[in-house]
Parts: C-alpha cells; sequence; structure tokens
C-alpha cells in the first residue's frame, strides 16, 4: 500500500502562488505579447485533447482541468526544487531547464519534424512551456518552498 508519506512536502503557498504565476504567464504575459499566433499555438495544442475528451464537454470543465494540473505541475516543481536542494537561481534555471527537456522537448521536435506545424506556432507555444518550466523553477525558487526554512 502506498504512503502520502514519500511525496515530499512543499509550502502550500508556493504550489497556490506556482498555479497562479502559470495562469498569469499564459494569458497576461503570452497573449498580449504574441498576439494572434499564441492564440493560433494555444488551440492547435488543446483542440485534439479537447474534441477527443467526453469530460472536457464545457470551457468551465477545461479550464478547471487546467487548473488542476498547474497546481499539479507547481507541486512537482516544488517538490524537485526541495528535493535537489536547489537555493540559487542558476539551480533553478538548471532544474527547470531540464525539466523542459523532459516534458516539452519531445513534442516540440514532433511538431517540427512529423506534423510540420508553422514555426511561429511552434515558437511560440516553446516560449510558453519555458515559462512554464524554467520560469516556474525560478519563481519558486525566489518564493520559497520548504514547509521549515532551516531543512
Amino acid at each position: 500500500m502506498a504512503t502520502l508519506q514519500y511525496l515530499p512536502p512543499v509550502k502550500p503557498s508556493a504550489i497556490a502562488l506556482g498555479t497562479v504565476f502559470n495562469h498569469a504567464a499564459s494569458l497576461a504575459v503570452l497573449g498580449p505579447l504574441f498576439g494572434d499566433t499564441y492564440r493560433q499555438a494555444q488551440a492547435a495544442n488543446s483542440k485534439e485533447e479537447f474534441f477527443k475528451s467526453k469530460e472536457a464537454a464545457t470551457a468551465a470543465a477545461s479550464w478547471g482541468s487546467s487548473l488542476v494540473g498547474s497546481a499539479i505541475q507547481a507541486y512537482g516543481v516544488g517538490a524537485l526544487i526541495n528535493a535537489t536542494g536547489t537555493l540559487s537561481y542558476k539551480g533553478a534555471a538548471y532544474l527547470g531547464s531540464l525539466i523542459f527537456m523532459a516534458s516539452a522537448a519531445p513534442a516540440i521536435v514532433s511538431q517540427i519534424i512529423t506534423e510540420k506545424r508553422p514555426l511561429d506556432t511552434i515558437a511560440v507555444g516553446t516560449v510558453a512551456r519555458v515559462f512554464e518550466t524554467v520560469g516556474l523553477s525560478m519563481f519558486l525558487t525566489w518564493w520559497g518552498t520548504r514547509t521549515n526554512p532551516f531543512d
């Protein structure tokens, strides 16, 4: 039987702010910065998933699952920061880069080689993923993730 004791603790405020950070990066920063290209990238990345999923019948359900996914991502990044003992921004940037390479890079390579999507759409999607990995790691390092700062 699996127990929760193996999951590293992460400060709840770090999870909450990390969730907000991901949504703010997507909506407030990347949307106006890249405009229609960003909206096209978001639609291209989520359209197939949206129509394949019976559970995503409404926009509210889609937004809610995105919010939960962002919270899980914030916890995961915070837990990795704690588990690796990352304390510096340089270390956070390296950790975020590794997370990016493990999670987003395969899909980006597939979009370039197999799907042959427009490069501007791929570039904007890549910038969004960098914000969600490297940016989130650095933001959480700044905020702090440890439940006990003396750990």
